[in-house]
C-alpha cells in the first residue's frame, strides 16, 4: 500500500469514527427525549431508532390505549423535519396518499399535487381500516422511496420512514395487511401495558397536559441523513452474514412455519443489526446484535402452520427456538 493509500484509508477511518460518534451522541439524546413521553419502554424506543437509522419502516401493533400513536408522534416531533399524519379510513383513496394530477386552467396543463406521503416522517394511524387498494398505494413508497403517478415518478424526501399503527382486536370492518405489505415493514413492536411505577408516573406527567406540548426537536433531517450514511459503514463480517442466512434457512425448513423469512427479511435484518451495533457505540456487528433485533424484524413476516397456531405458539416463540438451535459463528472481525 502506498503512502497516499494509507493516508486515504486513515482519513476514511477517522471520518467513519466521527460519524458513528455522532450517531451515539444524537441517538442518546433522542432516546432521553422520547423517554419523557414514552415512559418505561426503553426497548421499544430503541427499536424505533433502529428502524429509523436502518432506513426501515415500523409497524406498531397492540391493543388500544397503550401509546402506539403517541410513540410515532414522539419520534416525529423529536426530529425537526416534515411530518404528516394519515388517518386511514374505509373511504380513504390511493390519491389521498400518493397525490394526484390536477388540470390547471391558468397554464392549461396538468400539475402534480403531492399527497400526504411526501414527508420525512409519515404517521399512518389504523392502517388496517383502509381498503387493500389504498394500502397498496404504500408499496412503492415504502420499498423504493418513490411515487409514480400518471407515468411520472417523484422522489420522496430523505430520510423517509412510515410508522403505521393497527389494533389486533376490533377486526370487524378492517382489512388485515397482506403478507406483501407486512414484509415491507422492517420491524413490528408491541408496547404492552406499562409497569405500575411507569403508569403512576404517566398519571402524574400526562394528567394535566400532554408531554408532547413541551417536547422540542433534538436533531434535524440533515443530521439523520448523516447518521444513516454512517450506519451503512458499520462492518459486517462474512461469518455474520452467513449466520443471518443460516437463520433464514432455518425458518424455511422449520416444521412449525408455513412461510419463512424472505430475502428481503434477511436484508432488513442485516441493516437493523448494523443500526443496533451503532446504537451500542460499535463499528462492527456481533451475533448479539442479530439476536437482539431478529424477533421484531422477523416475527410479523412468518406464518405458522395450523398445528403450531392451534398449540398457541407465536412466531416469536418459534424464532427463539431457532436462535437456540442455529450455531453462533466464532468471532471473525
Amino acid at each position: 500500500m502506498t503512502q497516499h493509500d494509507q493516508t486515504s484509508a486513515t482519513t476514511s477511518s477517522t471520518q467513519r469514527a466521527r460519524g458513528l460518534d455522532e450517531v451515539l451522541e444524537v441517538t442518546t439524546s433522542l432516546a432521553t427525549s422520547m423517554g419523557t413521553v414514552i415512559q418505561g419502554k426503553p426497548e421499544v424506543i430503541q427499536t424505533a431508532l433502529t428502524a429509523l437509522l436502518a432506513e426501515g419502516h415500523l409497524l406498531l401493533e397492540d391493543v388500544p390505549g397503550v401509546g402506539k400513536t403517541m410513540l410515532a408522534k414522539t419520534l416525529a416531533r423529536s426530529i425537526d423535519c416534515s411530518v404528516r399524519r394519515i388517518q386511514f379510513t374505509p373511504d380513504l383513496l390511493p390519491s389521498d396518499v400518493t397525490g394526484v394530477s390536477v388540470f390547471n386552467q391558468d397554464v392549461r396543463a396538468f400539475e402534480f399535487r403531492p399527497g400526504a406521503i411526501f414527508a420525512n416522517v409519515v404517521v399512518g394511524d389504523e392502517i388496517n381500516r383502509a381498503s387493500p387498494k389504498t394500502q397498496s398505494a404504500l408499496l412503492e413508497c415504502m420499498e423504493e422511496g418513490n411515487v409514480t403517478v400518471d407515468g411520472r415518478t417523484y422522489t420522496l424526501p430523505h430520510p423517509f420512514i412510515v410508522m403505521a399503527t393497527q389494533n389486533p382486536i376490533e377486526m370487524e370492518g378492517t382489512y388485515p395487511l397482506p403478507e406483501a405489505q407486512r414484509d415491507r415493514f422492517m420491524g413490528r413492536v408491541s408496547l404492552g401495558y406499562p409497569n405500575p411505577r411507569s403508569e403512576a408516573d404517566m398519571l402524574l406527567s400526562h394528567g394535566q397536559r400532554s408531554p408532547l406540548d413541551e417536547l422540542r426537536p433534538v436533531t434535524d433531517a440533515a443530521t439523520v441523513s448523516r447518521m444513516i450514511h454512517a450506519v451503512r459503514t458499520v462492518h459486517t463480517s462474512e461469518s455474520i452474514r452467513a449466520y443471518i442466512v443460516d437463520l433464514a434457512r432455518a425458518t424455511r425448513e422449520n416444521a412449525a412455519i408455513r412461510l419463512g423469512a424472505s430475502p428481503r427479511a434477511t436484508l432488513h435484518l442485516l441493516r437493523a443489526s448494523r443500526a443496533h451495533a451503532a446504537l451500542a457505540g460499535r463499528d462492527y456487528v456481533l451475533p448479539d446484535d442479530v439476536q437482539a433485533i431478529v424477533i421484531p424484524v422477523w416475527s410479523h413476516r412468518l406464518i405458522l402452520t395450523g398445528e403450531a397456531a392451534h398449540a398457541k405458539r407465536s412466531p416469536a416463540d418459534v424464532v427463539r427456538t431457532i436462535i437456540d438451535r442455529v450455531r453462533i459463528p466464532s468471532p471473525g472481525f
